[in-house]
């Protein structure tokens, strides 16, 4: 260890057992210095930046939580290519030690596939154990710079940012009848695999170094070595927020395309085309006010905006439509019927996908319990009918029930074919209120567990998310305590979002 770091790691009272290591004091440390970052960004402090970016990345308690985040992840019980995790408190302790920029060298990520729609395969890579360390430690630098200059209308792989809030962003910019009748889809082929290497080391404000070695660190396949020309790591802990970095600045060129001018504080100022952006990572929609605005002023500047980047538009999945056809965005539909009414609701593709899931999962437990096949579905039904529950899915969420019904009705009935059909529903169906067909099982223990109901889970439509707000950013803090804590009602409704109303339950919904 260097002798800087050394003197900083006995200064610092981290250096204990890593059970009994005070996270509340860590992430302290860690956030102060990321709101000192912010400040110097808005003050215009570059060099100020690089150094506070220099001692973060030395700073012990930030290289605790790297190694917090990688340990404790999904993808804890991934090896790379060396084969080591990291399980014991005490090999997680020594890897926070060893994050150490002088002579740090990156080693060739892992190569798999992951299926995709219409059997295509995507191409994910995965770094040793120690490399997403290093990525987490230098992501906890680069993401308040990130939040503080991105697009207002970016909202994926963002903190506090959600699919919702894209959604909820395209309902207000499309809902009105004075809106934008035109969508330009807009969908980056292989953005992921195609970035520009030197674009990113011109224009990522981070380490050099240690960016070039990700970038050129190459990936294994069958045993094989191949190098990397272009593209950043899918499946690295900071690739996501690079290629947000990457696609920043799409706006202001969408924008001079339609010439709007956009004021410091984001306001887009005579925008007579309604051109507007919503982004989620690469996936992207644009309005505008006629087809020809859209694809003679707009598309080539989106093109040109990514050329300079090395990537370009997938000519199959970027289309033009009407928003009285309709169009699919983060797998909802957005479609205005009748008189204007736009409805958004759950896509025909996200229904049968989730459907095919239910049905793959019946059929692989069609010997298992009731309660093994409970503990299968019902985390999938929850979390499909949570990502949808801000939506107009109430119809969807009923159809989805029924089809669950048949399900493990069929289920039953193949384990006894020679019962009665009152016998199975006494067996396997229990009575709650009105609904007298709740799937049930009892574990070992005796333990009643019950399928849960799509039509349970109610329907909350959410507001959008401030396009400006900073989680980094002190000035903020009110507005996010407010937004996570909706039971709050002591904090004045009008200083979180001048368009919630005063009665509190329709301004707690639209937060």
């Amino acid at each position: 260890m260097k002798a800087n770091e050394s003197s900083g790691c006995a200064r610092e009272t981290f250096c204990v057992a890593w059970q009994f290591i005070n996270w509340h004091k860590v992430y302290g440390k860690v956030k102060s210095l990321q709101r000192r970052i912010v400040k110097a960004i808005k003050e215009g402090r570059h060099n100020k930046v690089k150094s506070l970016q220099w001692l973060l990345t030395h700073s012990l308690a930030a290289k605790l939580l790297a190694v917090k985040r990688v340990t404790e992840n999904s993808g804890k019980r991934t090896a790379g290519v060396d084969g080591v995790i990291w399980k014991t408190p005490e090999q997680k302790l020594e890897a926070a030690k060893s994050l150490m920029r002088k002579g740090y060298r990156a080693k060739p990520l892992k190569r798999v596939y992951i299926p995709k729609r219409k059997g295509k395969k995507r191409p994910l890579g995965i770094p040793v154990m120690h490399d997403r360390a290093m990525q987490a430690l230098y992501l906890l630098a680069l993401d308040p710079v990130s939040e503080t200059t991105a697009d207002n209308c970016s909202y994926g792989f963002r903190p506090r940012r959600a699919c919702a809030d894209a959604i909820a962003r395209s309902f207000i910019l499309l809902s009105k009848k004075s809106s934008a009748e035109w969508v330009l889809e807009g969908d980056i082929k292989g953005c992921f695999d195609h970035i520009n290497h030197q674009w990113m080391l011109d224009n990522i404000p981070m380490d050099k170094v240690i960016l070039r070695q990700w970038l050129q660190a190459g990936f294994i396949d069958n045993n094989r070595l191949f190098p990397t020309k272009k593209g950043t790591p899918q499946g690295g802990v900071i690739s996501p927020t690079i290629t947000n970095m990457v696609l920043d600045g799409m706006e202001q060129a969408i924008m001079n395309a339609a010439g709007v001018t956009i004021s410091k504080d984001g306001q887009k100022m005579a925008n007579k085309h309604r051109s507007h952006l919503v982004r989620y990572a690469d996936d992207f929609i644009v309005t505008g006010n006629s087809k020809e605005i859209l694809e003679f002023r707009i598309l080539p500047a989106i093109r040109q905006f990514l050329s300079e980047r090395g990537l370009q538009l997938s000519e199959e999945k970027t289309k033009i439509t009407s928003i009285y056809t309709g169009f699919d965005f983060l797998g909802q539909n957005i479609r205005k019927y009748g008189e204007g009414k736009l409805l958004i609701k759950p896509s025909k593709d996200s229904v049968r996908s989730i459907t095919a899931t239910i049905k793959m999962v019946v059929k692989r437990h069609r010997a298992s319990t009731p309660d093994t096949l409970i503990k299968c579905l019902s985390p999938i039904i929850r979390g499909w009918c949570n990502y949808h529950r801000h939506v107009c899915a109430s119809a969807h969420f009923n159809a989805l029930d029924k089809y669950v019904w048949y399900a493990t009705w069929r289920w039953a009935k193949r384990r006894h074919p020679r019962k009665s059909a009152r016998w199975i529903k006494n067996k396997y169906f229990a009575s709650e209120g009105a609904n007298n067909w709740i799937f049930f099982g009892k574990d070992k223990k005796g333990t009643v567990s019950k399928l849960v109901r799509a039509c349970g889970i109610s329907i909350l439509h959410r507001w959008p998310i401030k396009g400006a707000a900073n989680p980094y950013d002190s000035d903020w803090d009110d507005y996010f305590a407010t937004r996570m804590n909706l039971r709050l009602a002591r904090v004045p409704l009008n200083s979180v979002d001048s368009l919630v109303s005063v009665r509190l339950p329709g301004a707690y919904k639209r937060l």
